[in-house]
C-alpha cells in the first residue's frame, strides 16, 4: 500500500526581505543622526570681570591676634547660551568650580537675583562692572539664545584667581542635565581692590 503524498508549499527565500529591512533600518538611523543635534546647547563666555575685596575685622578687645581679615573675589561672567535641541531648555542653576594652583578645589553657586542689590550697596564699585543677570528658571526656545551676567563669589585673592589651574562654569538644566564651559583668562577685566574695615 503506497503512502499518501501531500504537496508541500515551496520554501520562500527570506534573505531578500531581511536585507530590505536592514537597509530601511540603516536609512532611519542615518536620518535620525543627521537631524538630531549632538549638543544640547552652545555656551559662549563673552566677557569676565573680577572685583577683589579685602575686609579687616576690628575687635573691641585688646587681646593680641583677635583682629582678622578676609579676602573675597567677585567674578562677573557674561554668558551666552544657544539652544541646539529641537526642544526648549530650562535653566535651573549656575555653579562654578575653581581649581587653584595648589590643587585646592572650591565650588560656589551664583549669587541669587534678590541678593544683588544688597551686594551693590555694600560694594558700590561692583555695580558698574555688572550687567543684566542671566536668571534661573529662564526658558530658551529651540534655535534661540539667552545672554546675561552670572555673578560668582570665591573666598580667595585675585592673585589666587590669576594663577588658577582652571575655572569652570556649570549650567544645570531641568531636563537635559548639566553643561559646562571653562572661564578663560584672556578676556578678563580687573577692577581696583576694595578695602573695608568692620567692627565685630
Amino acid at each position: 500500500m503506497s503512502e499518501p503524498k501531500f504537496t508541500q508549499p515551496a520554501r520562500r527565500n527570506l534573505l531578500a526581505p531581511v536585507l530590505v529591512a536592514f537597509v530601511i533600518l540603516g536609512i532611519a538611523i542615518a536620518l535620525m543622526l543627521r537631524y538630531t543635534p549632538h549638543t544640547i546647547a552652545d555656551l559662549t563666555i563673552l566677557r569676565t570681570a573680577v572685583y577683589p575685596t579685602h575686609t579687616a575685622y576690628k575687635s573691641d578687645t585688646i587681646v593680641v591676634g583677635r583682629d582678622h581679615a578676609q579676602d573675597d573675589l567677585y567674578v562677573l561672567t557674561t554668558l551666552r547660551i544657544e539652544d541646539r535641541l529641537n526642544l526648549p531648555i530650562f535653566l535651573k542653576d549656575f555653579t562654578a568650580t575653581l581649581l587653584t594652583a595648589d590643587g585646592e578645589k572650591l565650588t560656589t553657586s551664583a549669587v541669587e537675583k534678590q541678593d544683588l542689590d544688597n551686594l551693590y550697596t555694600t560694594f558700590p564699585a561692583l555695580k558698574p562692572l555688572a550687567s543684566t543677570p542671566l536668571l534661573r528658571e529662564t526658558l530658551i526656545d529651540p534655535g534661540h539664545t539667552a545672554e546675561g551676567m552670572v555673578l560668582l563669589h570665591f573666598p580667595v585673592t585675585q592673585d589666587v584667581w590669576n594663577r588658577r589651574r582652571s575655572a569652570t562654569l556649570h549650567v544645570d538644566l531641568y531636563h537635559q542635565g548639566p553643561i559646562s564651559i571653562t572661564i578663560p583668562q584672556n578676556n578678563q577685566v580687573s577692577s581696583s581692590k576694595s578695602s573695608t574695615t568692620e567692627e565685630e
